[in-house]
């Protein structure tokens, strides 16, 4: 049994690969987007998007600790950008004695992210595009990694063929535990 925190910029194709795996491995993915975007199209009138971003958040953890607890391997499909993120990650993995794996996908290139947000069938809670060069290299400087594990890097400017094949050898190898 595994978890799996997916990182990476809004467009970088970490939905994509998540699902890739999840139909290999039979994981349950988690999904950020669907919950917060569920929590906006409900609560629009009342809550603003942060707010519904913090609360979605907590819904997701619930589910991860409910999903792992039920012995099911799962996959967290969210950027990953507190320091919280990988605290609450780490412990689920302790609690309930799996495999954690972290896997970022990687875009480096603004033009490419923004013609992805542009030509993606867009959720609610997602972004149409990046304004800023600055913005999108500050973002991807500073998404939160654990120091305690190797994580595997994706240039998702490749075809997932290309690729996945090397993620599911990383997720299925043990010997890559917390130290």
């Amino acid at each position: 049994m595994f978890f799996i925190q997916m990182s990476g910029f809004p467009g970088s194709g970490k939905s994509t690969l998540a699902q890739a795996i999840a139909k290999r491995t039979g994981a349950i993915i988690v999904d950020h987007d669907i919950i917060k975007s569920a929590l906006l199209a409900s609560c629009k009138e009342i809550l603003d998007r942060k707010t519904s971003g913090s609360i979605s958040y907590e819904m997701d953890w619930q589910l991860i600790d409910y999903y792992l607890g039920l012995g099911n391997s799962v996959i967290f499909d969210s950027p990953c950008l507190y320091d919280e993120m990988i605290d609450r990650g780490l412990s689920l993995q302790k609690k309930h004695n799996v495999t954690y794996k972290y896997v970022e996908c990687l875009l480096n290139d603004f033009e490419e992210i923004n013609h992805r947000l542009a030509s993606r069938n867009r959720k609610m809670s997602q972004i149409a595009s990046i304004n800023s060069k600055e913005d999108f290299l500050y973002t991807i400087q500073n998404s939160k990694k654990p120091e305690e594990i190797n994580c595997l890097k994706i240039d998702t400017s490749y075809p997932l063929e290309s690729y996945i094949d090397q993620v599911i050898d990383y997720i299925q190898n043990d010997h890559i535990e917390i130290f």
